[in-house]
């Protein structure tokens, strides 16, 4: 009989795309996912991994091992949510995939809360690319998501994911101190043309949310400084090298330097969990939901 444990070692692998990336997923390190998998080729006597430049492939074998093995792990999580749904209380363990900002700024308050209230539940975050997480939620990789849309990028939820709006999270425009913009109480798209700005890298959601918004405004940006982590453009911004449109939700305290100012109309960043349609009836789906929902007016109020 085949290991569940090592298949799903080898969905992890197949998800996301290597052994390092698996085993972090995991929680394990590359050297425990590697001997699982060895371990599962003898088993089934089949090669599933295979050399490609520094990473490595997997066989079509593997492939179709992979399918099955995604099978199974929806089965046995039907099974975990009847017996749980059977106690009539959130147990287990519960892995939630979380975007960067929602991960520092929100889930923290949250993750105390169902420690203090549910000590049988097992809440583990993952901080995942908002790109990713709702195919990590469908494919079964992860149990729960936080993810975010913005107001003209609606976000997609395929058949079989359900989703609950958690809340609005609502961006500034950051400008140096001395900049011709910093004494205005608000401004409004169309006068941005001209400004240097400070992003995120192309293919990330704020970057192409930042893009559409300024051409359907009339402006072309032009993007001088482009940096993933939010500390670094606020930086850069108070270093007087641009400006910046960024969230509130984990920003943190701006650094001296920095003026924000209100946008008209305000940008909106959404807030939703998602999860698979199998797991609605699950109490740690459900209370990890709802305490997401009860905990956002706090971390919004500031």
């Amino acid at each position: 009989m085949l290991d569940l444990a090592r298949l799903r070692a080898l969905h992890a692998v197949s998800v996301h795309g290597s052994v390092a990336a698996a085993a972090a997923f995991l929680g394990y390190t590359p050297s425990a996912v590697s001997q699982q998998i060895t371990k599962l080729e003898r088993e089934t006597r089949t090669p599933l991994l295979e050399r490609h430049g520094r990473g490595v492939v997997l066989t079509d074998e593997a492939r179709h091992l992979a399918a099955t093995a995604e099978e199974l792990l929806a089965i046995v999580e039907r099974a975990e949510t009847t017996l749980e749904e059977r106690r009539g209380q959130p147990t287990g363990q519960l892995v939630v995939g979380a975007f960067a900002s929602s991960a520092r700024g929100l889930l923290p308050g949250v993750l105390a809360k169902l420690a203090g209230l549910h000590p049988t539940l097992d809440v583990r975050l993952r901080e995942v690319d908002p790109h990713l997480s709702i195919d990590l939620v469908a494919r079964g990789a992860i149990d729960l998501a936080v993810a975010h849309d913005w107001d003209i990028a609606p976000l997609p939820a395929p058949d079989g994911v359900e989703q609950a709006f958690i809340g609005d999270d609502l961006c500034d425009l950051l400008v140096p101190a001395g900049h011709p913009l910093a004494a205005r109480p608000s401004v409004r798209r169309e006068e941005l043309t001209g400004q240097r700005w400070i992003c995120q890298p192309p293919g990330t959601v704020c970057h192409d949310w930042l893009v559409r918004t300024l051409r359907a405004a009339g402006c072309e940006p032009d993007l001088a400084h482009q940096a993933e982590e939010n500390h670094t453009q606020l930086a850069l911004v108070a270093a007087g090298l641009g400006i910046a449109m960024m969230p509130r939700l984990g920003r943190g305290p701006l650094p001296e330097g920095i003026r924000a100012i209100s946008l008209d109309p305000v940008p909106t960043r959404r807030l939703y969990a998602l999860w698979r349609a199998g797991a609605a009836r699950r109490p740690a789906v459900t209370v990890t939901v709802e305490t997401l929902r009860r905990h956002w007016p706090t971390v919004a109020a500031g």
